[in-house]
Parts: C-alpha cells; structure tokens; sequence
C-alpha cells in the first residue's frame, strides 16, 4: 500500500468521523429547536420530506437517507398524533402516501421564529458564503458516495 492510500484512507476516515460528529449536533440542535412545538426531530424530518408534495414511505426514505422501516414507524406515528394522513397512491396501491395535516403543518410553522434565529447565527458565525461553499462540498461528497455505492 502506498503513502497516497493511506493518505486516501485518512481523508476518508475524517471525513466520516467529521460527518458522524456534524450529524449529532444538528441532532441535537433539531431536539432543542422542535422540542417547545411537540415534535422530535425526527418527526421535523418526516413532516419536511413532505411539506411540498405527499410522498410514499420509501420516497422519504430515499430523500432522507434513512431506512423505510424508520420512516414507516416515524409516519405511523405522526399519523397516530394527527400530524400526517395516509392517502392513496395513484401510482402504487399498496404503498399509500403521507402527507401533513394542518396540525402538523401548524408544528413546522411554529419553529419558524427558532429555526430562523438558529440559520441566521449559523450563518453570522461562518459567513453566508462559506456555509454556501459548505452546502456545495456537502453536496458534492453526496453524489461521490453514491457513485461509489452504485459501483
């Protein structure tokens, strides 16, 4: 193995324990933001997928990056609590769709001030372009794992 591979391999494990470490703080500043409205942030998650159009559970789940047996509870849930309905699926007549109620509609709108607040000190810490420059890498580095998933 050459210096470059190992090289290689310590980009990628940093990056990883980067993303592993970034993923549990917005964790926990989606529980702080959701928690004074009755969401959790997983609960954030699924509503989101879903605010522009209903979606079926493995279409959230793609979106989102989680698995389908995660959303389907998260969407049982959200259901049980009258945040979301199931409706039916024109395209598929088994895999219904989800969509927001105005229950769950009124909880997201209600973390605007919050959620504002929070991007807007993000954003004052980092600078606008680089939190953009950010979003970019993030993005890019998406559809490299995905190549690499698909080889």
């Amino acid at each position: 193995m050459t210096t470059q591979d190992h090289a290689d391999q310590d980009l990628l494990s940093g990056v990883a324990l980067a993303s592993f470490h970034l993923n549990g703080q917005f964790l926990a500043l989606a529980e702080t933001l959701v928690r004074p409205v009755g969401l959790t942030a997983a609960w954030w998650q699924v509503l989101g997928a879903i605010l522009h159009e209903p979606l079926s559970v493995a279409s959230i789940a793609r979106e989102m990056g989680i698995t389908r047996q995660s959303v389907q509870r998260i969407a049982d849930l959200l259901v049980e609590r009258g945040m979301a309905e199931y409706r039916p699926n024109p395209a598929h007549r088994r895999a219904k769709l989800v969509a927001p109620t105005q229950t769950g509609l009124d909880a997201v709108t209600a973390l605007d001030p919050a959620h504002a607040a929070a991007a807007a000190r993000l954003a004052e810490l980092m600078g606008r372009d680089e939190l953009d420059a950010a979003l970019d890498s993030m993005r890019r580095l998406s559809a490299a794992l995905d190549a690499i998933a698909e080889d």
